[in-house]
């Protein structure tokens, strides 16, 4: 292809999806390459409209068929021209893999942790960095941004949602600052959607198998004018829950997902278009609860420990001693007695403009959304009412207003874009004690009178105000048609103020105060703490990049990039430390921002006429003020706050490897090692074998950091042969996916007790494909491997630690149409 039509190449490209790229993270091999040669056609038919290209470079093109289309830089290039750590992943392979969200999506993409308790306590990590791990609080920015369709959701609790009608899925790793509207310092994950056609189309799909596991999706698209096309999609998910509740005699832990998406275009001429869109999903499932795992010594006193308070529990009732279902967490037993509730609420709307302008693109995001979050939780992790109730419910709402040009220059392209957002988030809690625990508390209330924390509520009101404006912007710069430098640089300001006030309440409704020299109450002192607090900090922030590329020879390209990046301030929006006399820190209401120096350099390369892609990128990242989640063990008193740690390093390497031997046979492995530790962190909470002891405090620098495994791996491969069946022709295929994850620890601050084994997933699919027709079976960790997701430690220091099982081996079968 000649520089002489750069815009007919990018036509040409943007309509050729590549079957080895498609392939590069684990889409389904044989539809990579029925897809390829749709497009290569459509690729042939727009050339020849065109009139202009060259027929030997564009079979070239064709023959080789190495082209996806993505849009982490805001604009339309191919994915091995792109001088960023990227993995895409196609909808087809979420579909035929079964990894339907954005937590089942770090089976694909090894750099990528996703950890959850429940919707709002989900972490989402790209090489170990991005939020702290740990309870979730309101007062701090995501470290990866999720984008959907160019909309921001500030909340990672729309990761839990199904994917609705997912076009293809971007995972960009590093800082994303100089293009991105709000800034992120780990990385994006870049959704995009099926869009709204002026062909008429349509596709459905059901899915059943074991644990009585049903999915529905559909969607249908086609115009309502000669300038006017609409889209609707729709997604149902259910499944018996992974633990049984003997107290309740029900399935735990289930899913119950729905959601909707529709669109609307309105395309007056080739160069404007307008879409409006509107989503709303809920989640009613009866979760999120653990079982018992196993049991470490601390260093409080053995009467204080848990076998020891059970046993004394059991002695003052010998009728109904207590004893958990069962030690063994694979057995999938819990006795957990609170109520359990992740009732989810999530949408919005978004209007979308592009308008092609002289030499560039204008474009414009409107966006507002909402997310309800109702949930009930059993605290104390056990089948005693020690924390009989955990609730805190809250509402929030998100504005956001993005503008953005696109320019594109024969050696000069360049994106500038200015972003808003306004969030408010209420939240109303409520916690109670039970009848259980005065004997459990670290306050000795049962030796003063063993009913007086029985009925001891907290309430507590609280919001957060949050705005953020920023001015962002880069530039490429075509040196020479092999090198090209690409500055970026930001400009950005962030205010945040919150309010919380807690009220404790007796068993018989009186308020009390603290600190008291009376010994009933500063023991229930001890346990709920009132207090009112109203932070706020705003921040002004100056970040750059610079990236370097440079094309080794047609299919080889080099690059180095640097990044000067920051998260913002944060608040401690869910109550405050306090000193030895109780009071409340002050000092303690902000968080510093991280300062963050990020080295990256990669090689992206591909061979044997296209058919193979290796890819090669190392990467280091230097954090200083490192935003972390402290908690103090202890059952109400604060459950958990946002402190600096001084100082954090990720580094690794990370690889990527497909091959299309050819059209009957495809396969890729990806590869990552990651060594992500503090560096500096003199002050942290101490793990649970040293809680009670005599350091409040703990000097964990050098330790890992949590939630990451030092190897990650993934792969998968396909075969197929054509075939003929019920008349019609097609392909059988036969193919296989998994992945590795060495282990990882599961604490704030690393404890031998919360070691998670590395483990190893394989998964299997046999089916028939052809013309708007996909049959297949499919059974997913196929050796039924034992694993943990996520172990917890316990509230109360007593060294009881619960978890929560992986998936055991699941199987069913699923029918799409298309047409």
């Amino acid at each position: 292809m000649t520089a002489k039509y750069p815009s007919i190449r990018r036509r040409v490209q943007a309509s050729s999806l590549t079957l080895s790229l498609l392939l590069a993270l684990g889409a389904t091999p044989a539809l990579a390459a029925e897809t390829a040669a749709e497009n290569a056609e459509g690729s042939a038919i727009a050339t020849a409209a065109a009139g202009t290209v060259d027929a030997a470079d564009q079979a070239d093109d064709v023959s080789r068929g190495d082209i996806i289309i993505v849009t982490a830089r805001r604009r339309q290039e191919t994915a091995q021209e792109v001088p960023v750590a990227i993995s895409v992943i196609r909808g087809d392979s979420i579909e035929a893999t079964g990894n339907f969200n954005v937590v089942k999506l770090q089976q694909l993409a090894p750099t990528l942790q996703v950890y959850t308790s429940n919707p709002r306590n989900t972490s989402v990590n790209i090489r170990g960095l991005g939020v702290p791990f740990g309870l979730t609080s309101d007062g701090f920015e995501q470290g990866v941004g999720i984008y959907v369709d160019d909309v921001y959701n500030s909340r990672v609790a729309a990761a839990t949602f199904d994917f609705l009608d997912v076009d293809q899925v971007e995972v960009l790793r590093g800082p994303q600052g100089s293009l991105y509207g709000k800034n992120t310092t780990a990385g994006a994950i870049n959704i995009t959607t099926n869009q709204p056609t002026f062909d008429f189309e349509g596709r459905a799909e059901v899915s059943v198998g074991n644990l009585n596991y049903r999915q529905a999706k559909a969607a249908i698209s086609g115009p309502l004018s000669e300038t006017i096309a609409a889209r609707i999609a729709i997604a149902a998910t259910s499944r018996r829950g992974t633990l049984y509740n003997v107290v309740s005699d029900r399935w735990i832990n289930e899913q119950d997902n729905l959601g909707l998406r529709g669109q609307l275009l309105f395309k007056p001429n080739d160069d404007l278009s307008i879409t409006l869109a509107g989503d709303y999903s809920r989640q009613d499932p009866e979760c999120c609860g653990t079982a018992f795992v196993r049991v470490g010594r601390t260093q409080r006193a053995i009467t204080r420990q848990y076998d020891a308070l059970v046993a004394a529990y059991n002695a003052a009732n010998p009728t109904q001693p207590y004893a958990v279902p069962s030690r063994n967490v694979y057995d999938r037993l819990t006795d957990i007695d609170a109520s359990l509730n992740a009732g989810n609420k999530i949408g919005g709307v978004s209007a979308r403009v592009k308008w092609d302008v002289g030499p560039g693109t204008f474009t414009s995001i409107t966006a507002w959304r909402f997310w309800d979050w109702k949930p009930e939780n059993d605290r104390d992790f056990t089948g005693l009412s020690i924390v009989s109730k955990s609730q805190n419910p809250s509402q929030q709402d998100q504005y956001s207003q993005e503008f953005r040009y696109n320019y594109e220059g024969d050696s000069v392209d360049f994106v500038v874009g200015l972003f808003g957002f306004k969030q408010r988030i209420d939240t109303q809690g409520t916690e109670q004690q039970g009848p259980d625990a005065s004997r459990w508390s670290l306050t000795n209330a049962a030796q003063i009178n063993a009913n007086i924390l029985n009925g001891l509520t907290a309430r507590n009101i609280q919001y957060l105000k949050s705005t953020s404006a920023a001015l962002f912007g880069q530039v490429s710069w075509k040196v020479t048609d092999a090198l090209t430098i690409q500055p970026g640089a930001r400009i950005n300001y962030d205010k945040k103020s919150g309010y919380y006030q807690r009220r404790v309440f007796t068993g018989a409704g009186v308020e009390i105060s603290c600190p008291s020299t009376d010994a009933v109450t500063a023991a229930q002192c001890g346990v709920y703490t009132p207090q009112l607090s109203a932070p706020s900090a705003s921040d002004w922030n100056f970040s750059y990049d610079l990236n370097v590329n440079y094309k080794l020879a047609s299919d080889v390209l080099a690059y180095a990039t640097y990044a000067k990046s920051f998260k913002t301030v944060g608040i401690n929006q869910n109550g405050l430390p306090t000193d030895a006399a109780g009071i409340p820190i002050a000092a303690a209401g902000t968080v510093k921002p991280e300062s963050v120096n990020h080295y990256e350099i990669g090689l992206k390369t591909q061979f044997w006429d296209r058919r193979a892609t290796f890819n090669l990128t190392a990467f280091r990242t230097d954090i200083k003020n490192f935003q972390v989640t402290v908690t103090n063990g202890q059952f109400g008193v604060l459950r958990g706050y946002l402190a600096n740690a001084g100082k954090v390093r990720s580094q690794g390497i990370e690889a990527d490897f497909k091959i299309v031997a050819s059209d009957r046979f495809t396969a890729y492995a990806n590869g990552a090692y990651t060594d992500a530790k503090y560096k500096k962190f003199v002050d942290a909470p101490c793990p649970p074998e040293l809680a009670g002891g005599s350091i409040p405090n703990c000097d964990i620098s050098g330790q890992r950091l949590p939630g990451v495994s030092k190897w990650a791996f993934s792969y998968g491969a396909e075969a197929n042969a054509p075939v003929s069946l019920l008349a019609k022709d097609g392909q059988l295929y036969f193919g296989v996916d998994g992945n590795y994850r060495s282990h990882w620890n599961s604490n704030a601050s690393p404890s031998i007790y919360t070691d998670v084994k590395g483990y190893a997933l394989t998964n299997f699919r046999l089916g028939f494909r052809s013309d708007g027709l996909d049959v297949f079976g499919w059974v997913r960790n196929a050796f039924d491997v034992k694993y943990i997701e996520l172990l917890q430690v316990a509230p109360g220091n007593v060294g009881l630690i619960a978890g929560t099982p992986g998936d055991e081996r699941t199987w069913g079968g699923t029918v799409k149409f298309s047409f």
